[in-house]
């Protein structure tokens, strides 16, 4: 990428994955920029579990009703999890930390999407047991990886929504 505006236009949510495994160098750049995100009072309360096995990410494709089924064609996953207790702002820094992730996948020509489960007790119990999460964290988010098989244009500049700015 030549700028960080043009990181952001490409970076899309993608919802269907070719079976090409996401490489492992890949995968630890992406949770490289993840421990780099801020934290409040830089306690860092997140923790990510990489799931690379199809077996368990497959089935988190039903984990909710709606905004889980890219989880199906994904071949890597990265669950973002937290102490709750450990900060008072451990939800913005995961959702920061998830961020990283994204940003970072897009980079290295990997499509994800984030899949939200913080707050929905079904799904988050489905994630951990996939992902052998302890009951002291909290998942807040999965987040789908893998080749883009879709195709999803840049955000236009001269779209965007200039109007949600005072």
């Amino acid at each position: 990428m030549d700028s960080f505006e043009q990181l952001c236009r490409e970076r899309r949510s993608i919802r269907k994955f070719t079976d090409q495994a996401v490489e492992k160098e890949k995968i630890d750049y992406m949770l490289r920029c993840a421990l780099m995100s801020p934290a409040g009072k830089r306690l860092n309360p997140w923790e990510f579990y990489v799931l690379t096995e199809k077996e368990k990410i497959a089935p988190l494709a039903a984990c909710k009703t709606y905004g889980s089924g890219m989880m199906a064609t994904a071949t890597a996953a990265i669950v973002v999890a937290l102490d709750s207790k450990a900060s008072e702002t451990w939800m913005c820094d995961g959702a920061i930390a998830a961020e990283h992730i994204m940003l970072a996948a897009t980079e290295q020509g990997v499509g994800s999407c984030w899949c939200h489960i913080h707050e929905r007790e079904d799904s988050e119990r489905l994630v951990r047991e996939a992902a052998g999460i302890p009951e002291n964290l909290t998942v807040l988010c999965v987040i789908a990886l893998g080749y883009k098989d879709e195709e999803r244009k840049p955000y236009d500049i001269e779209k965007l929504m200039y109007n949600k700015i005072h």
